[in-house]
């Protein structure tokens, strides 16, 4: 069966072992209190764990009276694997077993290319991070792509920005490429699961986590859960219509969100514009083409028309938050992805709109803010979403 068979075998275990890879070192006290069962059962759970090599002794917890209990960890030599394929680029990350990030590698890779050409790159990457810890199984896989996914196939769905991409058995190929259990998911709810987990999100259960980045989207956080909907494309606000008129998207519609502010369009408008920005004219020719970040640099510089171009995506993003929060009624919007670079200018703005237009009992206690994990979001996700796999009951 060898290691990477190891799984928790009842409900208890998993239980244990969720709130050990969570709340970090407990005594074997205070699992007991945390789970409410008695002793007797706990340490019976907890001896299994250790014999799975799931867990492992930590020293001794400070006295409660009587003698002391010793402390239990996730053992140490647990690994996850992350693989986070954004538009433009591909993560990579090793964690342990607590999700902390040992090794990180991102590089510029158009998702484009098609799934042979990312995917081995991906597992190059992975072979490179685990140079160093060879030894060690990896446990599980987690992987973000940038289009819908269908989570229980494990394969994208007609991913618009995805050409070649349709129903690649993604899990099924990195499985066996890395002999250990794989789970897929868009890389939207990915970054939520990471914002859940280490993030400004780590007490709500009810939450937006927003996407800008080449492209907007939302993950949607109900009662703890990750809510993919009916076909794996909840969340997908990027193209919600907010000008009819406006210009064409790349899915077909016009008008979409995603059409006026995401990193492809922020980068097209400000080209157009540079008859009117010295700035951007100048980044423009020392770089050969502009980016949403030039566009960030440039309005952080005081340049009008970038903090126009802000401005006004940070309206029509927070028109269409407006009405999500409406509806939905969450307890925190997060603000995240490449574009969410462009910060606290485009975080008032959002902001503004947000509490004017929404219902008052929707917002009267709603935090909106920026993500704080930056780039990490989605292979701490990643981790996650295998993570709560793994440690779950077989």
């Amino acid at each position: 069966m060898g290691r990477m068979a190891a799984r928790p075998e009842n409900a208890h275990q998993a239980q244990l072992l969720r709130l050990l890879r969570d709340e970090g070192p407990r005594s074997r006290a205070e699992l007991g209190d945390a789970v409410s069962l008695s002793r007797s059962k706990v340490a019976v759970d907890l001896d299994r764990l250790l014999e799975l090599g799931l867990i492992e002794n930590a020293g001794l917890a400070a006295s409660r009276g009587g003698r002391r209990s010793s402390l239990v960890q996730v053992a140490s030599d647990l690994r996850f694997v992350s693989v986070d394929i954004g538009a433009t680029s591909v993560d990579v990350a090793l964690t342990n077993g607590v999700l902390d990030v040992l090794a990180h590698i991102s590089e510029p890779l158009a998702v484009r290319r098609g799934p042979h050409v990312v995917l081995e790159r991906a597992l190059d990457l992975v072979g490179k991070l685990r140079a160093g810890d060879a030894k060690v199984e990896v446990h599980g896989a987690g992987v973000g792509v940038p289009g819908p996914v269908s989570f229980s196939d494990g394969v994208p769905v007609a991913p618009p920005i995805m050409p070649g991409w349709d129903r690649f058995p993604v899990r099924e190929m990195l499985s066996q490429a890395l002999g250990c259990p794989v789970l897929v998911d868009n890389d939207v709810n990915i970054m939520a699961l990471g914002e859940q987990h280490a993030g400004v999100a780590r007490q709500a259960d009810d939450f937006l986590f927003v996407k800008i980045g080449t492209g907007i989207g939302a993950g949607i956080v109900v009662g703890g859960e990750v809510y993919r909907g009916v076909d794996g494309s909840a969340g997908d606000i990027g193209h919600i219509s907010v000008d009819e008129s406006g210009p064409q998207c790349a899915c077909g519609n016009t008008g979409c969100l995603e059409a006026y502010f995401g990193g492809a369009a922020l980068a097209r408008d400000a080209t157009a514009r540079t008859g009117e920005s010295d700035l951007l004219a100048e980044r423009l020719a020392e770089a050969g083409e502009l980016t949403a970040l030039d566009v960030g640099a440039a309005a952080a510089a005081g340049d009008p028309v970038a903090i126009g171009m802000i401005r006004d995506g940070g309206q029509r993003v927070g028109r269409v938050l407006a009405g999500l929060v409406s509806f939905f009624n969450p307890g925190l919007v997060v603000i995240g992805g490449g574009v969410a670079g462009l910060g606290h200018m485009l975080l008032a703005e959002i902001r503004s709109v947000v509490y004017r237009r929404s219902l008052p009992l929707a917002t009267g206690n709603l935090p909106i803010v920026l993500s704080e994990l930056g780039g990490q979001a989605g292979v701490i996700g990643a981790a996650r979403l295998i993570s709560d796999h793994v440690f779950s009951e077989r």
